[in-house]
């Protein structure tokens, strides 16, 4: 089973940017379809970007043009580049498969003054 590991959350003031990571453990990132989640406190969880294996990306309206997703094959990992941050886009951020696996912890995100 691949094993995909988040990193990289935090609190940060709205209007401020962070950048998640997703390291993939035994495969490599390049064959993968991999999507960014989140779930935020009494909320289902979202998919809030996707890249697919053949390079393509797809983002909910809620944060297209402020986030980016991005593959890196040589550190084998699947970054979201967050800017322009809103309070409402605090929750716990997860990356998953397309189709999603089982879940790991997340990285948390707070947007907050």
């Amino acid at each position: 089973q691949v094993q995909l590991v988040e990193s990289g959350g935090g609190l940060v003031q709205p209007g401020g940017s962070l950048r998640l990571s997703c390291a993939a453990r035994g495969t490599s990132v390049s064959i993968l379809s991999v999507g960014w989640y989140r779930q935020a406190p009494g909320k289902q969880r979202e998919l809030v970007a996707a890249i697919f294996r053949w390079g393509a990306t797809n983002y909910a309206d809620s944060v297209k043009g402020r986030f980016t997703i991005s593959r890196d094959d040589v550190k084998n990992a699947v970054s979201l580049q967050m800017n322009s941050l809103k309070p409402e886009d605090t929750a716990v951020y997860y990356c998953n498969l397309l189709p999603t696996q089982s879940w790991g912890q997340g990285t948390q995100v707070t947007v907050s003054s």
